[in-house]
């Protein structure tokens, strides 16, 4: 059994006194649910106050980048090393970061072996536009980009991979893929080709999120799908009492 994963990304929102009275308040709802692993990912700005907040507690912190390299002059970018003083999951990949920053299969491919190295676990975002879905190229996106960015990860560290299939059609925009379909293209084309990279075995241990509009009134149709582990949640993760129904649908 995969056990699921709930994170939340709450993208360039909350200060950090925002972020400690966000985490406050969910919290305690948060550690209720114990058979799901839960994630909050705040901007760098929070992660050191949020660690503090979450010690002792079940909750998992990541951090929504980094850098493929430990040091340098990089600047403006964040390094594993700063990152796994606080976190344990590192986003990669968000089709954000691909659309305004110039991120790559490539470049993702590079951070996730940096956070391997490092003893992150990366949650990988994968999906296609709007255009290539109207086009039909969703299966031929959606693999060559799980082909390119698991370039040279072994079967026994891809085990620990999370990857988040993300349309990017249905990212902030309260038009979601239907729960049917979203199953269709994770059991299909990205379990297939991780079967296809790593053996069938351990495609079957990767845990596939869903991300793309989900909600506390839609989450339970997601979750009820076959090969949906859980969801990476942007909009809904600022607001407490959504974020945790959604928790509550995964478990």
């Amino acid at each position: 059994m995969r056990k699921p994963l709930v994170a939340g990304n709450w993208k360039m929102n909350k200060t950090v006194e925002q972020a400690t009275l966000l985490v406050a308040d969910m919290l305690p709802g948060l550690e209720a649910v114990k058979t799901v692993d839960r994630v909050l990912c705040p901007p760098f700005t929070s992660l050191m106050v949020v660690s503090g907040m979450l010690a002792g507690t079940e909750v998992g912190l990541g951090s929504q980048n980094l850098h493929w390299e430990d040091s340098g002059a990089y600047t403006g970018e964040i390094s594993p090393l700063m990152v796994k003083e606080f976190c344990k999951y590192v986003i990669i990949g968000h089709s954000e970061r691909r659309a305004y920053f110039g991120e790559t299969d490539e470049t993702v491919n590079l951070k996730v072996k940096a956070a391997f190295a490092n003893d992150l676990l990366p949650i990988i975002c994968v999906g296609e536009t709007l255009e290539e879905f109207e086009a039909g190229k969703t299966e031929d996106v959606v693999a060559g980009q799980v082909k390119r960015g698991f370039d040279g990860i072994d079967s026994d560290t891809a085990q620990k991979l999370i990857v988040a299939y993300e349309p990017i059609w249905a990212i902030g925009t309260g038009k979601a893929s239907s729960p049917e379909q979203a199953n269709d293209i994770i059991k299909n084309v990205v379990r297939k080709n991780l079967a296809s990279l790593f053996g069938v075995g351990t495609a079957e241990k990767i845990r596939i999120l869903y991300g793309g509009s989900v909600k506390s009134n839609n989450a339970n149709e997601f979750f009820s799908q076959s090969d949906i582990d859980g969801g990476l949640i942007g909009g809904a993760s600022l607001k407490p009492e959504d974020f945790t129904k959604i928790v509550e649908a995964a478990a």
